[in-house]
């Protein structure tokens, strides 16, 4: 069992839970981006530098993920390739991805993608918050629990 973290996009708050968890449970965490991160001295933790482009840490993570590991991540296609590998995906808000829930939320996506486009909705996502953190470490804790 092994934690990846999408890591260019993933608020700090979330890596700092990350980073605790990791410790506390002894579970392997990498975070992976195509910039050098500051992590904490610890044999659970590590980081993987990939080169500059567009969704190169997410290839390399779909490369690497294996059954029963979690991705952390807001991007939902990579959560599908993750969950059609066997590994369930969180994104920094607390929603878990499972093969229950990935099309669906895939095809959310796609229209809200088609409405932009066509100018009927503008903006993204409301701001990260206290109660987004919570949402995050409790469907961590849940996780973590269910799988250790």
């Amino acid at each position: 069992m092994q934690i990846w973290v999408d890591a260019d996009g993933c608020p700090g708050e979330i890596k700092e839970l990350l980073y605790r968890a990791a410790w506390r449970m002894k579970v392997k965490l990498t975070l992976v981006a195509n910039q050098s991160l500051r992590i904490p001295r610890s044999e659970f933790i590590d980081t993987m530098l990939v080169p500059d482009g567009m969704n190169a840490a997410d290839r390399r993570i779909v490369e690497l993920v294996a059954p029963g590991d979690l991705v952390v991540t807001a991007d939902i296609p990579l959560a599908a390739d993750v969950v059609a590998k066997g590994a369930e995906a969180i994104d920094p808000r607390g929603e878990l991805y499972t093969d229950a829930n990935i099309g669906e939320r895939l095809a959310l996506r796609h229209m809200r993608d088609q409405l932009r486009g066509d100018g009927q909705i503008s903006g993204g996502p409301s701001n990260f918050g206290p109660k987004d953190r919570q949402a995050f470490a409790n469907q961590l804790d849940r996780w973590l629990t269910k799988n250790k």
